[in-house]
């Protein structure tokens, strides 16, 4: 398959997890399909695509230089992208999960997973602004 078409699924393949984590936060078969199913199916493509394609001496993770080479095969690019894919939905699980442990409405959630389906560092940031608002302590107080 190509890497744009691997690309593509990849992409579609997170959807059912998001819409579940936004639609049915409760419903039992959310947190198995969001936290443990699609990561580990995208976390098996990932170790196919980098087992087939990394080669030490076309570049590695040593220095940015290496990191440059070894991003210019369009496979190892979309094994790149589908570890964000899976850090994000995995982020999005445990927002939801966090937030119903806290009792944070799941309105407030519904835009930091949003934000978190669309740049997962700055949703992350922004559930933790949330979470300190409405339950009024930091994390680490108990």
């Amino acid at each position: 398959m190509s890497p744009g078409k691997l690309f593509a699924l990849a992409n579609v393949s997170v959807l059912p997890a998001w819409i579940l984590l936004t639609l049915l936060p409760g419903w039992k078969w959310t947190r198995v399909v969001a936290a443990y199913v699609t990561p580990a199916i995208l976390g098996l493509a990932w170790t196919v695509l980098m087992a087939g394609r990394f080669t030490p001496h076309g570049g590695g993770f040593g220095s940015l230089e290496e990191l440059i080479e070894l991003s210019r095969d369009s496979y190892i690019l979309v094994a790149v992208w589908l570890h964000n894919l899976i850090l994000d939905v995995f982020l999005g699980a445990w927002e939801v999960r966090d937030a119903q442990r806290l009792g944070v409405p799941h309105g407030f959630v519904i835009p930091c997973l949003i934000v978190t389906f669309l740049a997962g560092p700055v949703g992350l940031l922004l559930y933790f602004g949330v979470r300190i608002a409405v339950v009024r302590r930091l994390p680490w107080k108990s």
